[in-house]
């Protein structure tokens, strides 16, 4: 088990290195094509096209075939992909390219996560926050590798082959060792339908909480640099002291859910994160930013591992269904979220946008109830 247990985390730490290299050469992808704001936001519609489809077929096939094939197939599938965004010669093929990334990138999330499920079942504790930990540290490595050989003026095309094929060979080595395929494949296979109602709560708490990981994400730092009149450097750090604690409080958030429980965990954690979103819009200053977007961090990184164990475990639903429902709505809030902080900012102004994102973070106390979510994981 402690094999599989290192493999599944290598597969989560690969596919958040995958999605950290391609988001941190964006710009340069852009600069590439020439590309106006208005063609990039086209060409990350494709992606998120791409990723909104793969997650009915991940559902299928981790339903058909358990989720060891399709984790396997799908992880080796999203790094290998990666080169086409580099390589495509216009508008159009880089388009099509991320709509594939993101079919192969969202397949590969709902069966490492129903994995992760699987292999905690067997395991002596709970593991699964330490999995997303796993892809936080991937997605800042991906990142932090990408900024020093964009300085060193290495091209998108020569850096995207060989990270696609490190992490290639890192997705085949781990994913042989994955549990076979046995452990989650059912004897009659599911077929592939609408999830129930009953998911609807865990989905309204989940679109809340994703909203608030999304808008800390896109207008942390652009807030403290706008607003706030804060310098570049102090907006960078702002967004990075979020993505450490976030991190770091995933590692731990496996103990600390077995020792608060799941509803004291989700509702402490969402006031937590509503308060430090709201800190830097009371008072105004650079300084209470950082230290507002790092409780964000610690407020949220222990709720989605809560929420995705919980939506594959729930009795009579296939964990894939679970957790491509969860993941779907998951999604749509990082689509959706972004954009709607920016048309309200343009009518009332950053700082009053970013209350919309308090607000949502403020109901998750109500809607963590214990019928919704496991006492303890």
């Amino acid at each position: 088990m402690r094999a599989a247990r290192a493999a599944v985390t290598v597969v989560f730490v690969v596919h958040g290195a995958v999605f950290g290299t391609w988001a941190a050469r964006i710009p340069a992808v852009r600069a590439d094509l020439s590309l106006t704001d208005g063609q990039l936001g086209l060409a990350l519609l494709s992606l998120a096209l791409g990723s909104f489809g793969g997650l009915p077929l991940a559902a299928w096939t981790t339903g058909r075939q358990g989720s060891r094939a399709t984790a396997r197939i799908a992880i080796i599938l999203f790094a290998a992909l990666l080169p086409l965004a580099a390589l495509a010669p216009g508008r159009a093929s880089l388009a099509a390219a991320l709509f594939c990334f993101g079919v192969a990138g969202a397949a590969a999330d709902v069966a490492m996560n129903a994995h992760g499920l699987a292999v905690e079942g067997r395991y002596p504790r709970a593991i699964f926050s330490s999995l997303h930990a796993g892809w936080s540290f991937g997605g800042l490595a991906g990142a932090a590798v990408a900024g020093v050989v964009a300085r060193a003026g290495v091209g998108v095309d020569a850096h995207f082959a060989v990270a696609a094929a490190v992490l290639a060979v890192a997705g085949v080595a781990a994913s042989a060792r994955l549990l076979p395929a046995e452990v989650d494949r059912p004897d009659e296979p599911a077929p592939l339908r609408l999830p129930p109602r009953r998911l609807l709560p865990l989905a309204a708490l989940a679109f809340c909480v994703l909203f608030g990981e999304a808008a800390a994400h896109d207008w942390s730092a652009v807030y403290v640099a706008g607003p706030l009149g804060g310098s570049e450097g102090v907006a960078a750090f702002t967004f990075a002291a979020f993505a450490t604690t976030m991190t770091a409080f995933r590692l731990a958030g496996d103990r600390l859910t077995a020792r608060l429980g799941a509803v004291t965990m989700t509702r402490a954690g969402g006031l937590l994160a509503a308060g430090g979103v709201a800190l830097p819009l009371v008072v105004r200053e650079p300084a209470a930013a950082v230290a507002g977007f790092a409780l964000v961090g610690v407020g949220l990184a222990g709720i989605v591992p809560i929420l995705f164990r919980t939506a594959g475990s729930l009795p009579g639903i296939p964990p894939g269904h679970g957790l491509a429902a969860l993941t779907t709505v998951g999604y749509g809030a990082f689509v959706v979220g972004p954009p709607a902080v920016g048309f309200l900012a343009d009518a009332i102004g950053l700082g009053g946008a970013l209350w919309l994102v308090v607000a949502l973070l403020a109901t998750t106390p109500a809607l963590a109830s214990p019928r919704r979510l496991p006492p303890r994981p």
